[in-house]
């Protein structure tokens, strides 16, 4: 073999690698919702972790939405923040970034849209900032992606609706503020009903969609669009367009959220299918969005469902 055809091979296998490396720094992020009690495990058991962190790299999850205020009288981010700092800074060598995941079923805090609560919402927010400004860079969290969902209310009526969705925007502000204050440069997104883009509400001087309100404001916004097929009607690209198109024109970006765990109707989770029909439905959703820079990837819901589905169940300890 001559040396220049060599070396012409070589070029060309370099070339390839580059290629390959560069579509996989690209591929759109995956992250996983990881509630109180499997992220508490996390945090207290360096076994639970290391075993949850090699799951999400053999599974291309480079994102956690991990827990991060009290849960079961105990609030480890104020007590413990050591746990935290090892935790992050673990996943992080693993390539893995770890977003502060606020609000919960356990502390009902679909309440704090509501001004009595708004201290309390408050707090919670700088807890997260305050544990980043006393970490070191490797310990700190990326991201806060915030579950606060009104609809859960019981006065959740057509009449209150404008009130309450009022509160979120308010509490979505003071978040921003809080952060603009800190100085510091973590994303900040809710997770956010795909619905909302139907609902158009006046708030200081503007009437828009919720959804454009919400995504006008924040870094990003996970969108909670529970559907297991991407294309037709009342699909995932169908629930998706409008807060795509608006993410697109003011420069934010959304994440896709996917369901795992059984729920009625059957339209609404991948449960019960198999990973290669959910895998084949994810590429139909990054082949229409190739290019977007508003597209960010998925988010699963959740962690204990997603698991399930792929046939891997948390281990008990």
């Amino acid at each position: 073999m001559c040396k220049g055809h060599f070396g012409g091979i070589v070029l060309a296998l370099f070339l390839l690698l580059g290629t390959a490396r560069a579509q996989q720094a690209h591929a759109p992020s995956r992250a996983v919702w990881t509630w109180e009690e499997d992220s508490y495990a996390m945090l207290e058991s360096k076994q639970v972790a290391e075993e949850a962190l090699t799951f999400m790299q053999r599974k291309g999850i480079n994102i956690i939405y991990l827990y991060a205020d009290a849960f079961e009288k105990r609030n480890l981010i104020e007590s413990q923040p050591q746990l935290y700092r090892d935790f992050i800074s673990a996943a992080h060598k693993r390539g893995i970034q770890t977003y502060a995941l606020l609000g919960s079923w356990y502390l009902h805090t679909e309440r704090y849209v509501l001004p009595k609560y708004r201290r309390t919402a408050n707090a919670m927010t700088q807890r997260v900032l305050d544990y980043n400004a006393a970490a070191a860079p490797e310990q700190r969290f990326d991201g806060i992606n915030y579950d606060i969902e009104p609809h859960l209310l019981d006065e959740w009526e057509d009449a209150t609706r404008p009130r309450l969705l009022r509160g979120f925007l308010e509490l979505t502000a003071a978040m921003m503020e809080a952060k603009r204050k800190s100085g510091q440069t973590l994303l900040i997104g809710p997770a956010m009903p795909f619905w909302w883009d139907g609902i158009t509400l006046e708030w200081h001087g503007k009437r828009k969609t919720v959804a454009e309100h919400v995504t006008g404001m924040t870094d990003y916004v996970a969108l909670m669009d529970y559907r297991n097929f991407a294309e037709g009607r009342d699909s995932i690209l169908s629930h998706a367009q409008a807060e795509m198109q608006y993410a697109k024109q003011v420069g934010k970006k959304v994440v896709i959220g996917l369901e795992f765990n059984k729920g009625e109707p059957a339209k609404l989770s991948f449960y019960g299918m198999s990973e290669a029909a959910f895998e084949t439905e994810a590429k139909k959703v990054e082949a229409a969005y190739h290019g977007n820079a508003a597209f960010a990837g998925f988010v699963f819901h959740h962690y204990q469902g997603y698991r399930r589905f792929v046939g891997e169940p948390v281990p008990k300890e």
